[in-house]
């Protein structure tokens, strides 16, 4: 396998419709692998692949894999590679086992894919991997204590220092909803992993109103085009969505939803609360731009304007000209479910800047056989690292 020298790689497990692909895209990564099971999912994926500008490296490799994870295989997937030859394996492995709504059965849910991702990170042998959970993982702290510090024991014994794993808030990272995501990063001990540094997301808080207010008014005028006898209710209704949103803060965490249980709304009744403060109604979500308008149900309710797909796909932090494919309900799943791009970026970038060092010259000290396979580390009470 053969890059340029400047061009990191990156396998990509759970890829959705391409939140942490974007991400770590911007960051200056280039994806040899994006594997997603769903249909609608791929089919975007590859959409965006096919379409965009900046994806052609993408394109030639034919990057999109529909298929179960557990039956992809990097030997007969990849081009040809060596240990360490691939920069990073990345994955937004199923939440269900860990979410604070589920029934936490952790490693007896068989939707649970970490073993998954840990004999993909031993046969690929990549520089850095990053794993994405929900925060149900690491909190409450003892319900998974055990099974975090065997995950972490068996990337130890492949020669991995955990550098952290931990909860952030998707808010701090100009994302404008709250989104707790339990992250792991790890990198092989082959590498400058001391130097990395653990983003700390960005000064202040990109706000709904910021986020919304273009493609909020872009609706409305439009809706008074079609619809001018109602266009001094509309132009009220847009009014009142402003007043009430510019004096908040960030969304509630967006929520998929799956394939078992209704369609696309904006989450449990908490969450609706706090849409509805923020002037928006949760009880459903809207036709996009260029799909037949029900005025009165998407734009002129008392409880406000219902979110488009595309707009839930901004609260994530996607490119405006993301494309998602499927019905509505599926689409918003893929927008629901993903990891924000940003949030991906930053953590993408921290690891770049390590990797961009290159390995550790062989008599480097840190290369002793107490940073190499089978060394136990230091783990504290939660499973996190101690370096």
């Amino acid at each position: 396998m053969t890059t340029s020298a400047n061009r990191l790689t990156s396998v990509e497990i759970c890829a959705g419709a391409g939140g942490q692909a974007v991400g770590l895209h911007q960051a200056g990564f280039r994806h040899l692998a994006l594997v997603e099971l769903d249909k609608h999912a791929a089919a975007a994926l590859r959409k965006n692949v096919e379409q965009r500008d900046g994806w052609e490296w993408e394109r030639k490799n034919k990057a999109v894999h529909q298929l179960d994870v557990k039956e992809f295989e990097p030997a007969d997937r990849l081009p040809k590679f060596e240990p360490f030859e691939i920069d990073l394996l990345a994955g937004g492995v199923p939440c269900p086992p860990f979410s604070l709504a589920g029934h936490q059965l952790g490693q007896d849910d068989e939707r649970d894919l970490f073993p998954t991702m840990l004999k993909l990170v031993g046969k690929i042998l990549p520089k850095a991997v990053m794993i994405e959970n929900v925060r149900g993982l690491l909190q409450p702290e003892h319900k998974f204590s055990g099974y975090r510090k065997q995950i972490i024991s068996e990337l130890e014994e492949l020669g991995y220092h955990v550098y952290k794993w931990d909860v952030i808030e998707s808010a701090d990272y100009g994302v404008p909803q709250l989104r707790p995501r339990a992250i792991l990063v790890a990198i092989h001990t082959k590498y400058y992993v001391e130097k990395f540094q653990w983003p700390t997301g960005k000064a202040g808080r990109t706000t709904v109103f910021e986020a919304l207010k273009k493609s909020m008014s872009e609706r409305y005028r439009q809706a008074k085009k079609l619809y001018p006898e109602l266009a001094d209710q509309l132009e009220a209704r847009h009014q009142h969505w402003k007043s009430q949103a510019r004096t908040k803060d960030v969304a509630p965490t967006l929520v998929g939803g799956s394939k078992k249980h209704g369609g696309a709304d904006l989450g449990p009744s908490r969450a609706k609360a706090a849409w509805k403060a923020l002037g928006i109604d949760a009880m459903g979500v809207a036709n996009d731009a260029g799909e037949e308008t029900n005025v009165l149900r998407d734009l002129l309710d008392n409880n406000g304007p219902k979110l488009t797909v595309q707009q839930a796909a901004i609260i994530q932090g996607f490119p405006e000209d993301w494309h998602f494919e499927g019905g509505k309900t599926a689409r918003y799943r893929q927008v629901g479910n993903a990891f924000p791009p940003p949030v991906a970026k930053a953590f993408g970038e921290s690891i770049a800047e390590v990797l961009r060092l290159g390995p550790r010259p062989k008599d480097d000290p840190q290369l002793s056989p107490s940073s190499t396979p089978g060394s136990n580390g230091a783990v504290d009470d939660q499973g996190t690292f101690l370096w």
